[in-house]
C-alpha cells in the first residue's frame, strides 16, 4: 500500500474517532500556495483550478477537480470518486456536499498548527459563498484536531523513514568530528556537511543557509543562524544543529564537541557540569513522556532542572514534533507562552515523533545544546537512535 493510501485511510479512522462527518480540503493553484496537507492526499501533484478533496467518516473519498487533471489523480488510485468540471466548481461542490449531508465539515483553518491552516482567506470566502442558502455554510469547523492527529501519528512507513534520516545524520556527524581541525571556520565545517549530505543523496531538513548551525566558542550567534567565519580554536565548545530529509521525512539533532587545549585530557569541569545538567533534563523529560500527558508538563520538568542548576532559562520550547518537516506542528513540549498558543496543552499520542532539546551557555566556552529524537509508544518515549551520552573530545 502506498504511503498516501495509508494516510488517507488513517484520516478516515480519525474522522470516525472524532465524530466529524467530513474533512474538506479546498485549494487552487497549488504550485503557488500549497496547503501542507496535500502531501498526504495527493503527494507531489499540483491542482490548478479550484479543487475540493473530500474524506468522510463513512469512508467516502471524493475529489472534485478540473477535467484536465482527472487522469493524474486517477493514477494515484486513492479517490473512489473523481468528479471533473470545465467552467465552475461551485455547483458541483454544493451538489456533492448536499448529497453527503454532513453535520460537521472540517476545513483547514487553525490558530495553533500552521500545518493545519492551509485554507486561504479568499478560498474560505468562496466556500461560504458557494454554500450560501444551505445549512452547510454554518457547519464549518476547524480541521486542526483531524490534521494534528493524522500528521502526528506516524505510520510504520513514516517511522522507518525518520529513523533512516536519523541514521544518516549520525553518520554525517561522525565523519564531521573526524574532519574538524583547529583553524577551520564554521563555514568550512558547514560546507563539508553539505558535501556529505550530497554524498548520501539526501536533502537538508531546513534551508541550507542555516542547516547546519555551527557554533564555535563563546562569540558565535546561537539560534536559527548559519555558520560564520569564526575559526575553531582550542578551548572552544563546538555546537551543531543539523538534520537531513530522507524520502520526504526529516531528522533534527544537536551535538556538541570540545576542542582540547594543550595538556587537557577531558573537558573543563564547567562544561562537564553543563553537559550533565542537559543530559539529566533530557532523560527525566523522556521518562515522563507518556500517552495522554500534556506537553507543557514535560517542558516544565526540563526547565526546572536547568533553573535549579543555576543556568538561565532557554527561550524556546523543549521539543517539537518531527516528520515531513523539522517542525511538524501539533502537540508541543513547550511553555505556556503566547507564541505557542494552545499547542503545549495538547496531549502526547502513540506514534508521534518528538525532539527533546534543552540548552545552556557555558561562560567563556560557548553554547551547550543537545537534541535527541524520540518516538511515542504505548510505554512512553523511546529513543530513535543512540543519544549523545559523552562529550566528543577533539584534539584539533
Amino acid at each position: 500500500m502506498s504511503l498516501i493510501k495509508e494516510k488517507v485511510n488513517q484520516a478516515i479512522e480519525i474522522l470516525k474517532e472524532q465524530q466529524t462527518d467530513m474533512w474538506l480540503t479546498f485549494v487552487r493553484e497549488t504550485s503557488g500556495v500549497r496547503d501542507p496537507v496535500l502531501d498526504f492526499l495527493i503527494g507531489e501533484n499540483d491542482l490548478t483550478w479550484p479543487s475540493a478533496l473530500i474524506l468522510t467518516r463513512k469512508g467516502e473519498k471524493i475529489a472534485i477537480i478540473g477535467n484536465l487533471e482527472k487522469e493524474s489523480l486517477q493514477r494515484l488510485d486513492v479517490f473512489d470518486e473523481i468528479l471533473g468540471y470545465d467552467t465552475a466548481v461551485s455547483a458541483l461542490l454544493k451538489e456533492t456536499i448536499t448529497r453527503l449531508n454532513p453535520d460537521r465539515i472540517a476545513v483547514n483553518t487553525s490558530r495553533n498548527n500552521v500545518h493545519a491552516d492551509g485554507l486561504t482567506h479568499a478560498m474560505y470566502e468562496f466556500l461560504k459563498e458557494y454554500l450560501a442558502g444551505t445549512p452547510y455554510a454554518d457547519r464549518l469547523i476547524s480541521a486542526e484536531p483531524v490534521i494534528s492527529a493524522m500528521r502526528g501519528r506516524k505510520t510504520p512507513t513514516e517511522q522507518a523513514r525518520v529513523k533512516k534520516a536519523i541514521e544518516i545524520t549520525e553518520e554525517i556527524f561522525a565523519k564531521t568530528f573526524d574532519f574538524i581541525k583547529v583553524g577551520m571556520t564554521e563555514i568550512e565545517v558547514g560546507a563539508y556537511m553539505h558535501k556529505l549530505a550530497r554524498d548520501y543523496n539526501v536533502d537538508l531538513a531546513w534551508p541550507a543557509e542555516n542547516c547546519p548551525a555551527v557554533n564555535s566558542g563563546p562569540n558565535s550567534p546561537v539560534g536559527h543562524n548559519g555558520p560564520t567565519d569564526i575559526k575553531i580554536e582550542h578551548g572552544h565548545l563546538v555546537h551543531f544543529d543539523f538534520g537531513v530529509k530522507y524520502e520526504g521525512y526529516c531528522s533534527d539533532i544537536q551535538r556538541i564537541a570540545y576542542v582540547l587545549r594543550e595538556g587537557e585530557t577531558e573537558a573543563p569541569i564547567e562544561i562537564q557540569r553543563g553537559f550533565i545538567t542537559i543530559r539529566t533534563a533530557i532523560e527525566k523529560s523522556r521518562e515522563a513522556m507518556k500517552p495522554g500527558v500534556a506537553g507543557n508538563v514535560i517542558d516544565t520538568i526540563s526547565r526546572e532542572i536547568v533553573a535549579d542548576a543555576g543556568y538561565p532559562d532557554y527561550k524556546y520550547a523543549l521539543g517539537h514534533q518531527l516528520g515531513r518537516v523539522a517542525h511538524d506542528g501539533g502537540a508541543l513540549l513547550g511553555p505556556l507562552w503566547e507564541k505557542y498558543g494552545d499547542s503545549p496543552n495538547q496531549k502526547l499520542e502513540i506514534g508521534q515523533v518528538f525532539t527533546i532539546e534543552p540548552g545552556l551557555p557555558v561562560n567563556g566556552y560557548g553554547y551547550l545544546g543537545l537534541e535527541e529524537d524520540v518516538v511515542m509508544t504505548k510505554n512512553g518515549a523511546e529513543y530513535f537512535h543512540e543519544p549523545q551520552r559523552d562529550i566528543v573530545l577533539l584534539k584539533g
